[in-house]
């Protein structure tokens, strides 16, 4: 099998990407709503992602065509099932902010003896920022807030990209991207104020770079950042051996897109035992790179410390529960010829995709399904087209036939299930391939 990832070109309807409920950690990880900027952190044994929120501009809104009224929260116990928790932070209840520049940027956040510090960047109403933002600081006493904004923003701190970071020490950190750089000071105790002037970070690659991230793992830190070298963002990390540097270079993390989204945003977590890439993308906008959507993928180190480039997935992280609407155009791999993915409906990207198997034996992959204890009787296939045969087979494409599915012919979508004649359990591996030449379309499947 020879496995496929985003940054490949697609055909059918531009980029062709996942589609879901958006409670389910298939890439994009959030439906419902533009989502971009990920900061995730590990909480109270969970993850929580807090993005930046993409809206379509109106008429002299915003700055550089984005525009970004608020800020939600998202967290999941599993990578798998996320739950949105609301707005935390609203432009319109931040005394400091200009509540008419929709440009509540990146932000981030921390915890510190019990209290949970979020940083984000906005255009101060101040004139010394002149357009540029300012950086202000929200607190709460949960991770999914209420936060309360403090009244003004951090004095001595123009930029956007606000990057928290505790060392071992407890001595606290705030790096971010500003006039001439990405830049970092020391934070005194009370997280709200610098403790030095601010300095740069040198001895970084020329050319432009922004959105920084620090991170520490068996005593290197890792400075991580997009980075620019040609004409879009790409993700890429330096090494040193203190919050401080210097940072020597390291290599990429992630490759810039060849689908032409100018942007990328990170933040690199472990989360029982696994290392994790958070990053962004247009899936649900490929032909406006201003509404992005936020993603999910491993991530792996060499033994010598190295980070693996990450090729980005369709299938995200996490497994999925056999009973849910598993949509197999998150795929994992996809054969060469006769499969391919397409949006439901073009003007309704947020319905997501479906799978379009148009040929004899063309299959698409799905990893990482949960039977549990094997408890299923049925498979339920919601499909359409010309008909014919599907089967779905368990962990390769020669493996065991879990189920035949005979499609009826139909240009509307219909539930056709079909009885076991086995109960797989455990996390297994589908493949669903085509019997005859279809074509056939398939929105999702589901055991029961």
């Amino acid at each position: 099998m020879k496995s496929k990832s985003l940054w490949r070109p697609l055909g059918l309807c531009g980029l062709l990407l996942f589609g879901f409920n958006s409670t389910i950690a298939q890439n994009p990880l959030i439906m419902d709503q533009f989502t971009a900027d990920p900061s995730a952190r590990v909480f109270e044994g969970r993850v929580y992602v807090y993005p930046s929120h993409d809206i379509p501009c109106g008429k002299g809104q915003g700055m550089i065509g984005f525009c970004m009224a608020d800020y939600h929260v998202f967290s999941s116990e599993n990578l798998t099932d996320w739950t949105d928790h609301g707005v935390i932070v609203s432009q319109n209840k931040v005394d400091w902010v200009d509540s008419t520049s929709y440009s509540m940027w990146a932000p981030d956040c921390i915890e510190k003896n019990g209290t949970y510090y979020f940083y984000f960047p906005a255009r101060s109403r101040d004139k010394a920022f002149g357009r540029g933002s300012a950086i202000g600081v929200a607190t709460a006493d949960k991770p999914f807030g209420p936060f309360t904004p403090e009244p003004k923003p951090i004095e001595g701190v123009s930029g956007i990209d606000p990057n928290p970071f505790i060392d071992r020490d407890g001595q606290a950190y705030l790096y971010w991207a500003g006039f001439g750089g990405l830049l970092m000071a020391r934070l005194k105790d009370n997280m709200k104020e610098l403790d030095e002037k601010p300095q740069k970070v040198g001895e970084l690659p020329p050319k432009f770079k922004e959105g920084p991230y620090l991170f520490e793992r068996k005593g290197i830190y890792y400075f991580t950042f997009p980075h620019v070298e040609n004409k879009t963002e790409r993700l890429v990390y330096c090494t040193g051996d203190n919050p401080r540097g210097p940072f020597k270079y390291g290599g990429v993390i992630m490759d810039e897109s060849p689908t032409g989204c100018w942007t990328n945003h990170h933040s690199i977590i472990a989360y029982k035992g696994q290392w994790y890439l958070f990053y962004h993308h247009n899936d649900l906008s490929p032909h406006f790179d201003k509404n992005r959507s936020i993603r999910a993928d491993s991530l792996f180190f060499n033994e010598d410390g190295t980070i693996q480039k990450v090729i980005p997935t369709w299938r995200g992280a996490g497994a999925t529960p056999a009973d849910r609407r598993i949509q197999i155009d998150r795929y994992s791999a996809l054969s060469e010829i006769g499969a391919s993915v397409a949006f439901l409906d073009t003007l309704h990207r947020q319905e997501g995709w479906k799978t379009v198997l148009d040929a004899k034996d063309a299959w698409i992959r799905y990893n990482s399904v949960d039977f549990g204890h094997g408890k299923w009787k049925s498979v339920r296939v919601n499909a359409s087209g010309a008909g014919g045969i599907v089967e779905i087979r368990l962990d390769q494409t020669d493996g065991p036939v879990l189920a035949r599915v005979q499609i009826p012919e139909s240009p509307d979508w219909t539930v056709v299930e079909s009885k076991l004649p086995e109960r797989p359990s455990g996390i297994r591996n589908l493949i669903v391939s085509a019997g005859d030449a279809g074509p056939v379309e398939m929105d999702w499947i589901s055991f029961e």
